[in-house]
């Protein structure tokens, strides 16, 4: 009779790859190495409940989804502790398993909605993910839920993403914290070929909060390469993106997706994005979209083609207010450079903002409104929005008019600046506000 060790190293011996690393992943803590080679899964494989103290390794490890391959993910963990998973590949066979399916709806969370996705993690603490490569995944890349402590760091995402059955982006295919996940971390990550969101964070109750997405590389997004939703205490610092919004054919117009460098949603403050640069992107630079009590500074966006190769072009900064809980107010806009931008260059509502030393150039690339046979030119109830260098409006989602701002020593160049480079809405006035120092001229 074979001895329980002999039994295992028997059973090991004899079992197929895809056995042999499911019962590698049966441990609960300790260190795993995978062996080389790719591993053809036919089922997601989940960590023990629970499972702490434990170190994933890879070893040229690819794990691949075979073509009848079923889960929620290739690779989850639900309650898990202190858990790392570094050099391991994985390939999530999108051409043969990507169903169309829309956004869900507004009380379901991502984690439950979406399959086929890389890594997934629920109500984890202390989850390290490092140098790991995830190609051709049809749901999210990483899909963080409720998790606490958390570190993505050089990770490798490419080619990813689902579309709905218009064959519009569906939001996934990125990095996704959500539902009040705090305390992570997103840095040194590059995404290419991303048909959604690139990095973000999602919530439908409890913020996230103290959160750092930095020195990350975005090439050809869908959607947005970051956006920070219902969120307080984030850091967006030095990442870089090329090509956002492209291709257009993919953005997700029924939702009015437009594309962003930085995007905002829900709540957001105490937050600052600062020393990030765009280049080319098919819609706005960011969008502050409540955002308030924060600062955006020393931030680029630079656009060098035509108005016509920006079918999402729109403005370059633009505030908003959607959400009922917040108002937008007390925002450092400072010391950024935008350079061609489809229409307006900073679009402002709200009070306590400050506004000041942005460099602006080749603005309104229209020629807006003496250009309009050609371009839409005109919004209702806020004339001029689209021709002004910067506007002060009085309404966003909600009312908010521009009231107790200050914009000064900024430097203001594009189509007929000289004379439109601060607009104001109806109801809005200079005096209500404070500009000095601007630096306006035509381009």
């Amino acid at each position: 009779m074979l001895r329980a060790p002999a039994l295992t190293i028997f059973l090991l011996l004899s079992a197929t790859p895809e056995q042999h690393v499911r019962a590698l992943l049966a441990a609960r803590t300790g260190t795993v190495q995978l062996p080389a080679g790719t591993i053809e899964l036919n089922s997601g494989i989940t960590l023990p409940d629970g499972a702490h103290d434990l170190v994933i390794s890879g070893n040229s490890t690819i794990l691949h989804a075979s073509n009848t391959f079923q889960g929620k993910a290739i690779l989850s963990c639900t309650h898990c502790r202190r858990i790392t998973i570094r050099n391991v590949s994985i390939d999530g066979n999108r051409s043969q398993l990507e169903k169309p399916a829309a956004l869900p709806a507004s009380g379901q969370t991502f984690a439950n909605y979406f399959t086929n996705n890389g890594l997934l993690l629920l109500d984890a603490d202390g989850v390290t993910i490092e140098n790991v490569t995830l190609r051709n995944i049809a749901g999210f890349a990483v899909l963080a839920s409720q998790v606490h402590h958390v570190k993505i760091l050089r990770v490798n995402v490419a080619d990813s993403g689902s579309n709905t059955v218009k064959l519009h982006n569906n939001s996934t295919g990125g990095i996704l914290l959500e539902e009040g996940s705090t305390d992570f971390e997103v840095s040194h990550c590059t995404l290419r070929a991303i048909r959604g969101n690139g990095i973000w964070t999602h919530s439908r109750a409890a913020r996230n909060a103290n959160g750092l997405i930095a020195d990350n590389t975005f090439t050809e997004i869908g959607r947005d390469a970051i956006q920070i939703g219902h969120a307080t205490n984030m850091r967006v610092n030095g990442n870089h993106g090329f090509k956002i919004g492209f291709p257009s054919s993919e953005i997700d117009a029924e939702m009015l997706a437009t594309p962003v460098g930085i995007d905002t949603a829900g709540n957001v403050d105490a937050s600052v994005y600062a020393d990030n640069r765009f280049e080319e992107v098919n819609g706005k630079c960011i969008d502050l979209d409540g955002f308030h009590d924060g600062a955006v500074r020393g931030n680029t966006c630079i656009n060098r083609g035509r108005p016509e190769e920006y079918s999402w072009g729109n403005l370059a900064i633009v505030m908003n207010n959607s959400n009922p809980d917040m108002q937008s107010r007390n925002i450092v806009i400072e010391s950024n450079e935008i350079s061609g931008t489809k229409y307006g260059g900073i679009f402002v509502i709200g009070t306590g903002h400050t506004i000041r030393g942005n460099r602006l150039s080749r603005l309104n690339l229209t020629d807006c409104p003496e250009n309009s046979a050609h371009f839409a030119c005109q919004v209702r109830d806020q004339p001029g929005m689209l021709e002004s260098g910067i506007y002060l409006a009085s309404q966003a989602q909600r009312p908010a008019p521009a009231r107790g701002n200050v914009v000064e020593r900024n430097i203001i160049k594009g189509w007929r600046m000289k004379t439109r480079c601060i607009g104001f809405a109806p109801g809005v006035t200079a005096a209500g506000n404070t500009i000095r120092q601007n630096e306006c001229s035509d381009e």
